[in-house]
């Protein structure tokens, strides 16, 4: 995948979802892996053009695991135009080590995008950009069908009303098989994760599932988006459908 196609993905989300308006400052959570920096390049990119002027800020949470190093991505922010803020916690040291949680990643989850939150609001942001793609909303739903026994999936925007920002996701139309590519021609700054339970996942487990399906079904990650967009779950919609604007928002009171 190129630039162009990237930006394309985007820019339809940001269109489809209304997710930007005049004026927003965006900050792009930056976790290190391709899907975030691809994010973050692509909104710079469009923040030159785009018909609604808006700026681009990048922030991560440092969650203190030992190895992490973020000068190659304070390097590419410098690179794009970027200010970069690192924002240093003890989550780490809070998940494994006081709490010593058997299934860390749903306290470490929420702590980081607390954080995050946190961080956005101080820096002056009306949103937050997140770097979830499509596989990631069809994995979200298998997880929330066959763990929680629930039809749901995260939401294209969703707003914070104790905050008052709004999260978005771009990249809910790109498949991560292309944002792979991407960052491998880009030659993006990614990050090896210096989690423990990286790899180690109930994801993992879902997306190996998939995975499987999708040898005798090819279409399946497809079919699963298409019925989770014409269902209208958590605020998707069929591409081009008008819909009531308040029904494409949820709200995390």
């Amino acid at each position: 995948m190129n630039l162009q196609k990237l930006m394309s993905y985007t820019r339809r989300a940001l269109e489809d979802y209304d997710m930007i308006q005049s004026g927003d400052r965006v900050c792009v959570g930056i976790s290190g892996g391709k899907d975030s920096l691809a994010l973050l390049y692509a909104l710079k990119e469009l923040s030159r053009y785009y018909p609604a002027p808006f700026t681009v800020e990048a922030v991560t949470i440092d969650s203190g695991f030992d190895g992490s190093d973020f000068s190659q991505i304070k390097a590419f922010c410098e690179r794009l135009g970027v200010r970069y803020t690192v924002v240093k916690t003890q989550i780490a040291e809070v998940v494994f080590n006081i709490r010593k949680e058997k299934n860390p990643c749903s306290l470490c989850a929420n702590m980081r995008r607390g954080a995050l939150n946190e961080a956005a609001v101080s820096l002056g942001c009306t949103k937050v950009a997140l770097g979830h793609h499509n596989d990631d909303v069809i994995d979200t739903f298998f997880m929330n069908l066959l763990y929680v026994g629930r039809i749901a999936s995260f939401s294209p925007v969703t707003r914070l009303d104790r905050t008052g920002i709004s999260l978005i996701r771009p990249l809910i139309y790109a498949p991560e098989k292309e944002l792979t590519a991407f960052a491998k021609n880009a030659d993006l700054p990614v990050m090896k994760s210096c989690c423990p339970m990286d790899k180690h996942t109930v994801r993992e487990d879902v997306k190996q599932l998939i995975h499987d399906l999708s040898k005798d079904n090819r279409d399946l990650k497809p079919k699963v988006f298409g019925a989770i967009t014409r269902l209208g779950i958590n605020g998707y919609k069929v591409p081009g459908h008008e819909r009531n604007h308040n029904k494409t928002e949820q709200t995390d009171r």
